[in-house]
């Protein structure tokens, strides 16, 4: 009898626990309906970012205020606008177009760092259909006069403004960067996520040794980064309990390593690399990867797969923490021995 994959993410009903992550492809209604078709649990959008929001207000306000201070006499002449399209409708629009072609859930995906005005796109998001919400906290903690606690309290007010401003889930993509992780984690939820996804990664900038210029550029994940979800989601999955939807991203390319990720508690994984290297169609071979790992080990489901690893239930709950930390260091041989 084939494996039943149906899983529970943010209290949202999936046919799988694969799910495609942010990226170029689930931005695209094209690329997101060869998803669909493949087999994805759910589709989370590319971020919109706050940054995007406030240029595009100043730029606006600039254009329509240049030259005012000559030619006062040109306002009578200007036509009344009411609004005109920004990057933030362009984004709702696009949402409300993948929606309307899914049959799964459309999680939009919301960057922040602050909790301005702009909040508010929570809740049209929500108006344009999204099925649930994930706030991207991405900040670099590069200011000498803010401390670690000032900087945690700030995301923390952060999650809580989104959470009032809707009532779809929410869930929080997080960095690993936090001094206390699982006091943050903890935190979170008690301000209203609903799940939390693991992990946020920071794109390191280069340097141009001839020009010297900053270069930015996109490295895509490879199949050792999912070790650092592996650990953290085998940490809180007893800590924060099964009401608490937990999320794996970063590294997870093949069939078994979507296993590995729901052995040790995860609720759903996310591709977004691998779909990037291989296309849509990927999907499928995960699926026919995990299914077979599954068969071949007896499991009948992804909730019977699920946390039977995690560091409530592991034979060594101490591996995924320091106890193993020599024993790790010790591994390595040379090619030569």
């Amino acid at each position: 009898m084939a494996a039943n994959l149906s899983t529970k993410y943010l209290g949202l009903e999936l046919r799988s626990p694969i799910v495609a992550s942010a990226s170029p492809l689930t931005g695209d209604p094209d690329s997101a309906r060869l998803l669909d078709e493949a087999g994805v649990g759910a589709i989370v959008l590319p971020s919109l970012f706050e940054e995007e929001i406030v240029n595009d207000e100043v730029g606006l306000n600039r254009s329509l205020e240049n030259g005012t201070g000559q030619f006062a006499e040109a306002l009578d002449y200007f036509p009344a606008v009411n609004s005109l399209p920004g990057v933030g409708d362009r984004y709702l629009a696009n949402l409300a177009a993948i929606k309307a072609r899914s049959s799964v859930p459309v999680i939009a995906s919301l960057n922040a760092t602050s909790t301005g005005g702009w909040v508010h796109y929570a809740k049209l998001m929500q108006d344009a259909g999204a099925d649930a919400l994930e706030l991207n906290l991405y900040r670099v903690a590069a200011d000498e006069k803010k401390t670690a606690a000032e900087m945690d309290a700030a995301d923390l007010d952060l999650i809580a403004a989104v959470r009032a401003s809707i009532t779809i889930p929410l869930a929080v993509k997080l960095s690993p960067y936090y001094s206390a992780f699982a006091n943050f984690a903890g935190a979170a939820v008690a301000r209203g996520a609903n799940g939390l996804v693991l992990f946020n990664r920071f794109y390191q900038p280069d340097l141009d040794l001839d020009t010297l210029a900053v270069v930015n550029k996109v490295e895509l994940s490879h199949p050792a980064d999912l070790r650092l979800p592996l650990r953290w989601i085998a940490i809180l999955r007893p800590q924060l309990g099964a009401v608490v939807s937990l999320a794996a991203s970063s590294g997870i390319q093949t069939g078994t390593d979507v296993a590995k990720e729901l052995i040790v508690g995860a609720d759903v994984v996310m591709l977004a690399s691998a779909l990037l290297r291989s296309g849509p169609g990927h999907v499928r071979d995960v699926e026919v990867e995990l299914r077979a790992w599954m068969d071949t080990n007896e499991y009948e489901s992804v909730a019977q797969l699920r946390g039977s690893a995690s560091a409530a239930t592991a034979e060594n709950p101490s591996a995924f923490e320091r106890a193993n930390y020599i024993q790790t260091l010790r591994s390595w041989s040379s090619p030569e021995s």
